[in-house]
């Protein structure tokens, strides 16, 4: 009794751990692993860390830079007494010199406040292109998805018709063992099988491929279980309706490529501001304080004076204020101005040829959502009509009026008819989800 327990307790623990092996993917989560195992993604993301360690350094620029200074020398010969500027002959003599200083631009012409906005820009924009590498995963991983689904269906339906195919071989079977058909019926009925049961095959092996290409998109480990949630999508066909191209794409103007490009043109806007910056003067402020020691120096008395004597006696204190007036420096300043305007321009006209291409995507998406739509009822009556066609010949048939040869036509015809509906539908589904991405609706089913 005692090691049925223990076994059902082992059980109970290893049951969640079974299950959750086997837990089927959702959409929302396979785009989840995808973007956060991708390389692109983390590129992107260090691109964002380093324009965030640019930023800190534009922000530091503000900052006085102080600097400390120490240094020794030794002369032999004749040199200078740092005391009192007297010339000492053959005599070896050292002397120290001790100096802190600070020093800041308090005009420069705006021009590092206009970099330090460029360089918040250009970190808002590496932001938006880890969302926009994002985006183009969710995109062909929400493809790839659907794509398994469909071959996940028309596998299905292979099964299925083989399976039919097998149930009526066996009923050939039997009225052929009681004469009541002949026996070249079965051997018909026998290679139809064969015939759905290769297509069956195929589109397993279809299966396994999508599956694979899933996988690999996501950079999922080989060596773990993977299963996908076949969601019921027949509500998105239900809910449709046309979308209008205009509204769609002003809904769109949110999306990352669309902020990035007006983000850039902003950058280059401060950018110019930043090299006109350079003709104006610029006024630095300085401060020191420092002080020194030289060996020669005499006390009242005989010797040398103390070190720290003379260091505490000779602190010089100091001030400055400079004023740097731009004359002329090659063209450089006119260049990087006339440079920075051509950059703006061109950015201008990114920002105009990306919403252009933007339009026009959106257009072929909403045009190709509403011919894929009507081309799935087109298809849904087609199926319609060959599922009652093979009705028809499966009675007929099994009356012995219609002979193998009709019954494997109608039967191809009704497989073909069910495969091109669910091409149909799940075309229209992922066209469908297109537009809702552009009016920046996350990919779902």
């Amino acid at each position: 009794m005692s090691t049925k327990v223990i076994l059902t307790l082992v059980l109970l623990l290893l049951a969640p751990l079974y299950a959750h092996a086997q837990t089927a993917w959702s959409l929302e989560r396979c785009i989840e692993h995808a973007c956060s195992h991708s390389i692109s993604v983390r590129q992107r993301r260090i691109d964002v860390s380093r324009r965030e360690a640019e930023l800190l350094q534009d922000k530091l620029g503000f900052i006085p830079g102080i600097n400390a200074d120490i240094g020794h020398n030794l002369s032999w010969g004749r040199s200078v007494d740092l005391q009192n500027l007297e010339i000492i002959h053959n005599r070896l003599s050292q002397s120290t010199s001790m100096s802190i200083t600070a020093s800041a631009y308090v005009l420069d012409g705006l021009s590092k406040l206009y970099a330090l906005r460029g360089s918040r820009i250009s970190l808002d924009i590496s932001r938006l292109e880890v969302e926009r590498e994002k985006d183009i995963i969710s995109l062909s991983v929400t493809k790839s998805y659907l794509q398994v689904m469909l071959s996940h269906e028309v596998l299905e339906a292979a099964r299925e018709s083989a399976h039919s195919t097998s149930v009526q071989r066996d009923r050939i079977r039997l009225l052929v063992e009681s004469g009541a058909r002949p026996y070249s019926d079965l051997l018909d009925m026998e290679s139809q099988l064969a015939s759905e049961e290769v297509t069956a095959v195929e589109a397993e092996n279809r299966f396994k491929a999508d599956l694979l290409n899933l996988r690999q998109l996501m950079s999922l480990d080989g060596s773990e279980d993977f299963l996908i949630e076949i969601p019921d999508i027949e509500h998105i066909v239900g809910e449709y309706a046309p979308e209008n191209a205009d509204e769609v794409f002003a809904a769109a103007q949110a999306m990352p490529v669309i902020r990035s490009a007006v983000l850039a043109v902003d950058k280059g806007e401060m950018e110019l501001r930043s090299a006109k910056g350079q003709l104006f003067p610029k006024i630095s402020v300085s401060a020191g304080y420092g002080t020194f020691y030289s060996s020669p120096s005499a006390s009242p008395g005989s010797g040398t004076a103390p070190f720290f004597r003379q260091i505490h006696d000779n602190i010089n204190p100091s001030l400055s204020i400079g004023l740097s007036i731009p004359i002329f420096n090659s063209w450089s300043a006119v260049s990087g101005i006339r440079e920075a305007e051509l950059n703006r321009r061109s950015l201008e006209l990114q920002l105009e040829s990306t919403r252009q291409s933007l339009y026009k995507d959106i257009q072929n998406a909403v045009l190709e959502a509403a011919s894929c739509f009507r081309k799935m009822q087109a298809a849904r009556i087609h199926l319609s009509s060959k599922e009652e066609s093979m009705r028809y010949v499966e009675e007929k048939y099994g009356a012995g009026v219609l002979n193998s040869t009709d019954y494997a036509v109608a039967k191809t015809d009704l497989f073909k008819a069910r495969s091109e509906y669910l091409r149909a539908k799940y075309q229209f589904v992922f066209q469908a989800r297109i537009v809702d991405f552009y009016k920046g609706i996350p990919f779902s089913l």
